[in-house]
């Protein structure tokens, strides 16, 4: 008995819809990306130990609404579209327009604040910043230079909480300003203070437009030491930090 042969046209339309599955598949993901979650790695150590690198996040696309670098290719528009504002405290995703680069930083301060820090300590509006010292660790940057930091849990004016490592209090950034930031802006800093290019480096970050905001920091879901590709599954097993996925960004 012979084999039965597929018809030429049966094949033609089975590719089609392969196709058709793909496209749809790809209009999904890339929807999902621009408009709900999108993913980002982290790949320096200015956010340590909030975000440490090699963690991997999805940032929230809607929850401020949409700006120009929303989107897969910058849209020339102005302002935002739908969506709240960002608080102090918020971990932010942004594009910095010097570098063109996408950042991660922390919100400090909102427009019309006063921003300074003074040996080591954080002022907003002059007034001190409260933290409370928690301990010490070592931290590594993405160089691998490893150096020892004090762990801090520092308290904003809006009762946030979040946990700050300064290696000493008279690195070359421990006393910068008085900033102030214009109105529509926001004043960023990282959390691993002496290892953050931020907002008090004006030529390099300085003031962020709240149009040039992407989304805000929720939850990581992967996290390898040394910022090892993730495909590089045999390397898995003594580098992947399990304790540091399916948690929120705070």
């Amino acid at each position: 008995m012979s084999k039965a042969e597929a018809k030429p046209g049966k094949q033609k339309n089975e590719l089609v819809e392969t196709i058709i599955v793909i496209v749809e598949a790809l209009v999904i993901a890339l929807v999902f990306r621009t408009f709900l979650y999108q993913p980002f790695s982290i790949p320096t150590a200015s956010m340590q130990s909030t975000l440490m690198i090699g963690d991997y996040f999805v940032a929230n696309k809607w929850v401020w609404g949409y700006g120009k670098y929303s989107f897969p290719l910058p849209v020339p528009m102005n302002g935002r579209l739908l969506g709240g504002t960002p608080e102090r405290g918020d971990v932010a995703v942004f594009r910095n327009e010097v570098t063109n680069e996408d950042y991660i930083k922390r919100v400090i301060g909102l427009g019309g604040d006063t921003i300074e820090t003074r040996d080591g300590r954080l002022y907003i509006n002059d007034v001190m910043v409260e933290r409370t010292e928690m301990g010490t660790a070592m931290d590594k940057d993405s160089y691998g230079n490893v150096v020892p930091v004090t762990v801090y849990t520092e308290t904003l004016p809006n009762g946030v909480t979040h946990t700050i490592q300064e290696i000493s209090d008279n690195q070359p950034l421990d006393n910068a300003g008085p900033y102030t930031v214009p109105p529509g802006h926001y004043f960023m800093m990282g959390d691993n203070r002496d290892r953050s290019a931020d907002s008090r480096v004006l030529s390099q970050v300085g003031y962020v437009p709240f149009a040039n905001f992407i989304g805000k920091a929720e939850g990581r879901f992967f996290s390898i030491a040394d910022n090892i590709a993730p495909w590089k599954l045999w390397e898995w097993p003594e580098n992947v930090r399990w304790d540091r996925m399916f948690q929120a960004v705070d």
